[in-house]
């Protein structure tokens, strides 16, 4: 029993991919789209070519060999060899016709398309990459305790009141809660005093 059930499962896994559904929708949008350049043929370019010969396009063909007889009917060779060369020019129209409204109703716009999307996306990615990355609050403080540190131990060779400015400028200028003074320090006048 599992190994049908597992038989199963696998042909509706099968059945439900993208591709299978793809094609069947093609094959149906093709049979629509071939119905369609049929009647083109027969109700515009065989008028057309009818009003040089016959007015079917099938009905055009040559004798290779012998006086060829034909029946009036059907168009069929009686006698002789016949060549019907009509009903090749008329698949190689109706060829030609099909690609050209695929290639111009769907291929072209769906290129024009993919290069707007394509332009759009390259144009966010150097926008993106020309805009500088925004430090977070978290980083800046904890640069800042870094710095506030190095200076502490003797190892900071900048000043605190210079890395705090750039810090401030960095992060729009807008000096924090409870800061004040030029240099951004609560409660200091001119910068941080060392702890001994």
């Amino acid at each position: 029993m599992s190994e049908k059930q597992g038989v199963l499962a696998g042909f509706r896994s099968f059945l439900m991919r993208g591709n299978v559904v793809d094609l069947a929708v093609a094959v149906v949008i093709g049979a629509a789209f071939t119905k369609i350049v049929n009647s083109v043929v027969e109700g515009v370019i065989n008028p057309v070519v009818g009003s040089i010969g016959p007015k079917d396009l099938d009905r055009y063909q040559s004798c290779l060999q012998g006086p060829c007889e034909f029946d009036e009917a059907t168009g069929a060779a009686l006698s002789g060899i016949a060549i019907k060369w009509g009903s090749v020019l008329s698949a190689a129209l109706t060829f030609l016709i099909t690609a050209a409204v695929v290639y111009f109703l769907m291929i072209v716009p769906m290129n024009r398309f993919k290069k707007r999307l394509d332009a759009l996306s390259a144009k966010e990615a150097a926008e993106a990459a020309a805009t500088p990355v925004q430090k977070t609050e978290v980083e800046l403080l904890t640069e800042i305790r870094d710095a506030l540190l190095a200076q502490r131990d003797g190892n900071g060779t900048t000043d605190a009141a210079a890395l705090l400015a750039a810090q401030r400028n960095a992060s729009g200028g807008s000096a924090g809660p409870g800061s004040e003074g030029p240099s951004g320090a609560s409660g200091t006048s001119g910068g941080i005093s060392k702890k001994p």
